[in-house]
């Protein structure tokens, strides 16, 4: 009977002893703790208000905008998917990244096959497009610009992503300070100017609340569409009317475009001819009609505005020979 005891209370420390080890497996290891610890480094917050939690900076960026693409490279980070182009990069260096459609067209597919940590797109047109890019593992980003201030808060974003909160403070600074530049050289006597996008057939003007409006403003320009309705489908835009165009009797017609530049210019001087009231505009008569580089003013041109406003200052004030 002592002995039957003996073995029984041996056999219970055992399977005491045996429960003990095997609790002790699966106690948090340090590595563990830190790994639970960090699953959220830092959340930015992108121009829908979302908020989107990063455990670290993303290595795999997809841009579906040149200026999107524009900011990243400018703060040292670098893309593996860009927007489509008929044209050479707008960064040199990313000429050889793949194509993966735009913000008006995403190449889904394309997307999926590169496994990007975050997609960069557009507010508020690629918001249909979260449940498909979250639903192959990766963030999408949503931000915008229709002003030079956008795209400084673009810059802080992105800043913000890579973890170059201190390099995007100083690009944004650089922009102050050019335009600060500007503002020092400006007449009081403003060009009155008739910003347009065109397209084959399909002309608006810009308003003071688009990206180009802004810029034309900034670099001391006075926009002749300020006072027209936007457009219910583009707020950024009226309806192109020639009467007021006429009345207000432009300096300059500046024509943008995401397309052929030299067929959209010709489309729009045959527009004019068909109609003989054009002729009497200073622009027209003067042969101030041009049509601006698409990759500064055909799409947002990131850390590139400053090129933007010089071009559009330089032209409004050219300086005597």
């Amino acid at each position: 009977m002592k002995s039957s005891l003996l073995w029984s209370s041996a056999v219970l420390l055992l399977a005491v002893t045996g429960c003990s080890s095997s609790a002790s497996t699966n106690v948090a290891t340090p590595s563990a703790i830190a790994a639970t610890t960090q699953t959220t480094q830092f959340t930015i917050t992108d121009f829908a208000q979302r908020q989107i939690p990063f455990a670290q900076s993303p290595q795999r960026i997809i841009a579906l905008s040149n200026g999107d693409m524009d900011i990243i490279y400018a703060l040292g980070g670098q893309v593996v998917g860009r927007p489509n182009s008929n044209g050479p990069a707008v960064v040199p260096t990313a000429e050889e990244v793949e194509q993966i459609g735009s913000t008006h067209e995403v190449d889904l597919e394309k997307i999926t096959f590169l496994q990007p940590d975050v997609v960069l797109g557009n507010h508020p047109m690629n918001e249909k497009d979260i449940p498909a890019i979250e639903g192959i593992g990766s963030k999408l980003i949503l931000t915008g610009a229709n002003s030079i201030q956008d795209i400084q808060s673009q810059i802080t974003l992105f800043g913000q992503l890579l973890q170059q909160e201190a390099k995007a403070k100083q690009l944004n600074q650089q922009i102050q300070d050019h335009i600060q530049t500007l503002s020092q050289s400006d007449s009081t006597i403003k060009p009155k100017v008739l910003l347009v996008y065109g397209a084959p057939g399909t002309y608006m003007a810009a308003l003071p609340n688009s990206l180009s409006g802004n810029i034309l403003e900034v670099a001391g320009g006075s926009n002749i569409a300020a006072d027209l309705p936007g457009l219910q489908n583009f707020p950024q835009y009226a309806q192109l009317n020639t009467e007021q165009v006429v009345q207000s009797n432009p300096d300059y017609i500046m024509i943008m475009t995401h397309g052929n530049t030299d067929e959209v210019k010709a489309g729009f001087l045959k527009e004019m001819q068909n109609n003989p009231a054009w002729s009497s505009i200073k622009a027209v008569q003067n042969n101030q009609v041009e049509v601006l580089p698409s990759h500064l003013f055909g799409t947002n041109p990131g850390t590139k505005v400053t090129e933007a406003l010089d071009l559009i200052h330089q032209a409004l004030y050219p300086v005597s020979p």
